[in-house]
């Protein structure tokens, strides 16, 4: 939302003014999108300099594709942490074997 949009021209009472104001407004909005062309052609103009010089052009660059929207009522239900379980390593490992060992007492 623009302040534009909450611009009442109908409260200026002079009528003069008021074109005056409506005049400048249409002329701003005018060379608002002048400016938008012609950086647009600029950038144009400065990618097929760069191309001719044998430069790279900008990366494609693709939209990231949109995603679902949260629903952010539940997000602490979500964010709260639950107690980490922790098993020792022994218990789940099955001994199916003992092998011993003889070791040379001089070495």
């Amino acid at each position: 939302m623009s302040i534009l949009d909450e611009l009442d021209l109908s409260a200026i009472q002079d009528e003069q003014a008021r074109e005056g104001v409506i005049g400048l407004l249409n002329l701003v909005e005018e060379m608002s999108q002048t400016i938008q062309a012609l950086q647009v052609e600029n950038q144009g103009l400065k990618d097929e300099i760069n191309r001719l010089k044998g430069e790279q052009g900008p990366p494609p660059i693709k939209p990231n594709p949109p995603t679902d929207p949260t629903n952010y009522s539940s997000e602490k239900e979500r964010k709260t942490r639950q107690p980490r379980q922790r098993r020792r390593k022994r218990d789940t490992i099955q001994i199916d074997r003992e092998v011993t060992l003889e070791v040379d007492p001089m070495t």
